[in-house]
C-alpha cells in the first residue's frame, strides 16, 4: 500500500504538483508502527487528479476535494489541501477553500493528525507541533480546543479512542472542553458513534477507553445503562473487587484487541444487574434472572447504536448466556454438547473466563468446559438427526406440538447416546405411539 501512494505522490510531482503523506500514516511512522493505510494530500485540484489517474479515480468527495485513486489494486485517498468554512451542522463544513498544506495543517484536529510526510525526501513537515506531542505522548486539538470540538463533535470520541488506542494523556486545556461539550455529542449519527465505540473497545487498553468515556461525561450520555452500574455493589463472596461497574472496568483491562462481539459482551454483560439487585432477609445481595433483563436491556442499547441483527444476536447470546457456564458440570451430554456447539460459544467461554477472572477467580468450570471441548473435538457436537418429521407422520401422528415434541426428545437420547442409530431411533419411535 505505500508503494502505491509513493507512486502517486511521484505522478502528481511529476504533473508540476505538490504531495504528501498525510495524516494518520505520518504518525504511525514516527511512531515505529506500520500505518493500516496511506493518505496523501496535495494541492491538485480533484479534477486534475482524476484527469491524472484515468480510468482509477472516483470523485467520492469532490466538494471536500477527495479522490480515491486505485494504485495496483490499492484504493488511496488523495486529498487536495484545504480550508474549512463554518461547520452549521456539527459534523461537517458548509464550505471548503482549496489551498496549501500550513492551512490544511491548521483545520485538523489533533496535533499529532496534522503532520506531513515526503516520502521521496523522508522529511517532517509540522506546522502544528504535532512532532513534539508525539515524542510526549500528548494528544492535543490544534489550536482552540473548543472550536476544534464545536466544528465536528465526532471529535469528542475521536480524542477518547487515539487517547486510549495510543497510551497518549489528553492535554488540559483540550480535556477541559471535551468534558464541557460532552452533552453535544448527541448530534452525531448512531452509526458513527458505534463505529468510535468500537474502535477503542476493539483496541489495545479498553479499559483505558472506559475510564476516558466516563471521566469526560461522555459515558452517562451515550451508554447510561453502562454509567448506572457505578455504586451497584454486589456480594463480596463472589466478588471481593467491588460494585459492577467496577468488576466490567476489571474485565476490560484483561482485554486485548479483542473482537467485536465479546468485547461488547463484557461491556454490557451484567448492565441487567442494575434493575433486578435486591436483598435477602439475611442481607445477602442478589441479582435474580439479571442475564435475561441484561439481554434484552443490550438489545435495546445495540438496536439504538444501528448494529446489525447478526452482530446484535451474537453478542445478546453472550450476553444471555452467560450465567449458564455454572451449571455445566451438571448438564446432561446432550445439553453440555449443544452448549458446546453454539456458534459464539468460544466468545462466551473466553467471557467466562475473565469473569471469573476479574471476581472470585474460580478457574474450574472454564479448566471442565475446556476439557469437555477437547474430549468433543472429533465428534460432530451437532450430528443429523436420526429422526424426522416425516418420519412421525408417516406413523399416524397428526400435525402438531406432538411430532415437535417427539423430534426434541429423540434428538436428546440421541446426543445423550441412547440411541446410537436410525434403526434404533425408528424402534424408539414405535415404542412411543405404541404405550
Amino acid at each position: 500500500m505505500r508503494a502505491a501512494a509513493e507512486r502517486i505522490v511521484r505522478k502528481l510531482r511529476a504533473a508540476g504538483h505538490e504531495a504528501l503523506f498525510a495524516g494518520g500514516c505520518v504518525r504511525d511512522h514516527l511512531r515505529g508502527v506500520e500505518p493500516h493505510d496511506y493518505d496523501v494530500a496535495t494541492d491538485a485540484l480533484p479534477e486534475r487528479v482524476a484527469s491524472l489517474f484515468p480510468g482509477r479515480s472516483d470523485l467520492v468527495g469532490k466538494s471536500f476535494g477527495v479522490v480515491i485513486v486505485r494504485e495496483g489494486g490499492q484504493p488511496v485517498e488523495v486529498a487536495t489541501f484545504r480550508r474549512d468554512g463554518p461547520y452549521l451542522d456539527g459534523r461537517h463544513p458548509s464550505s471548503v477553500t482549496f489551498t496549501d498544506a500550513e492551512e490544511d495543517a491548521r483545520r485538523r484536529d489533533f496535533t499529532v493528525n496534522a503532520l506531513f510526510w515526503d516520502p521521496v525526501s523522508g522529511e517532517i513537515r509540522d506546522y502544528v507541533g504535532g512532532r513534539s506531542d508525539l515524542e510526549a505522548r500528548v494528544l492535543r486539538a490544534v489550536g482552540e480546543p473548543g472550536r476544534r470540538f464545536e466544528e465536528d463533535r465526532l471529535r469528542l470520541l475521536r480524542a477518547v479512542r487515539f487517547a486510549a488506542n495510543l497510551g497518549f494523556e489528553i492535554e488540559g486545556e483540550t480535556w477541559r472542553a471535551l468534558c464541557e461539550r460532552a452533552g453535544e455529542i448527541s448530534v452525531v449519527s448512531a452509526e458513527r458513534v458505534r463505529d468510535e465505540l468500537s474502535r477503542w473497545l476493539t483496541g489495545p487498553d479498553p479499559a483505558r477507553g472506559l475510564d476516558l468515556m466516563d471521566g469526560s461525561g461522555l459515558l452517562a450520555v451515550l451508554l447510561p445503562e453502562v454509567a448506572a452500574q457505578k455504586g451497584v455493589d454486589q456480594p463480596p463472596q463472589f466478588h471481593p473487587e467491588g460494585d459492577v461497574f467496577t468488576h466490567v472496568r476489571l474485565m476490560l483491562g484483561l482485554l486485548r484487541s479483542a473482537g467485536e462481539v465479546l468485547a461488547w459482551s463484557v461491556l454490557l454483560h451484567d448492565i441487567g444487574k442494575v434493575p433486578t439487585r435486591s436483598v435477602d432477609r439475611d442481607g445477602r445481595i442478589r441479582f435474580n434472572g439479571h442475564e435475561v433483563v441484561g439481554e434484552r436491556m443490550a438489545r435495546d442499547v445495540l438496536a439504538r447504536l444501528r448494529f446489525s441483527k447478526a452482530k446484535i444476536d451474537a453478542i445478546c447470546e453472550c450476553v444471555g448466556n452467560h450465567m449458564t457456564f455454572k451449571d455445566a458440570p451438571e448438564m446432561r451430554a446432550s445439553r453440555l454438547k449443544r452448549l458446546l456447539a453454539r456458534e459464539t460459544f468460544g466468545d462466551e467461554l473466553e467471557l467466562h473466563r475473565i469473569d471469573c477472572a476479574a471476581s472470585h477467580g474460580d478457574m474450574s468450570i472454564y479448566e471442565f468446559l475446556v476439557a469437555r471441548r477437547a474430549e468433543f473435538s472429533a465428534e460432530v457436537l451437532r450430528p443429523e438427526p436420526f429422526l424426522r418429521g416425516k418420519d412421525v407422520l408417516d406413523r399416524g401422528v397428526a400435525a402438531g406440538p406432538r411430532v415437535g415434541a417427539l423430534l426434541r426428545e429423540a434428538y436428546e437420547l440421541q446426543l445423550d447416546g441412547k440411541l446410537r442409530d436410525r434403526d434404533a431411533a425408528l424402534a424408539w419411535l414405535q415404542a412411543q405411539l405404541v404405550s
